[in-house]
């Protein structure tokens, strides 16, 4: 194996000296809500038209969640965990599966949430060699749009929902790379 002294690093594509959320990659660490989360997988949705978006699954060694990461004019944060589709209240999934669309309201643990948004589009875990996958994205957000609710379709029958809030981007800090 042959060493070239003379071959230039590579640069990180951030400013190290300046590190946004919007630089997140696998293994990188911040502070959020007085504990430390490392990045344990990145992923990349496309929504077509040359937009996408990142979600981050984070670890901070007691807990899972997710951070979805959307820059179109704006860096649009949230923070969500996984939840069962059957702790909405309905049967979201009949129908889904009957209308093609989950109902305009839905109410979880008590909250009503409106939809915002339907996005088809489709979604690719980074740093893996597995395709593209297709799936159809529905958000709601309750009155005060501070909590956020997501149900997604993966293929015919298969589905899932996530729970959280709406950050800001000042709200994570500390941001260091890997390694």
């Amino acid at each position: 194996m042959k060493f070239n002294f003379f071959k230039k690093k590579k640069e990180p594509a951030y400013d190290p000296l300046n590190i946004r959320v919007t630089d997140l990659r696998q293994g990188f660490i911040f502070d959020y809500d007085l504990k430390s989360w490392e990045v344990v997988e990145e992923y990349t949705y496309d929504w077509g038209e040359n937009y996408f978006s990142k979600e981050y699954k984070i670890s901070s060694g007691a807990d899972i969640m997710f951070l979805s990461v959307d820059e179109d004019d704006v860096v649009e944060l949230s923070l969500q965990k996984k939840i069962k589709l059957s702790s909405i209240d309905g049967d979201i999934e009949s129908e889904i599966i009957r209308n093609k669309i989950p109902p305009k309201k839905i109410v979880y643990k008590g909250v009503a949430y409106n939809r915002d948004s339907e996005s088809p589009g489709y979604f690719k875990e980074e740093n893996s060699n597995k395709d593209w996958l297709e799936l159809i994205s529905w958000t709601y957000y309750n009155e005060e749009e501070d909590r956020v609710l997501t149900v997604e379709q993966w293929g015919e029958r298969e589905f899932e929902a996530s729970h959280g809030k709406v950050i800001k981007e000042y709200e994570i800090s500390g941001i260091t790379p890997a390694g």
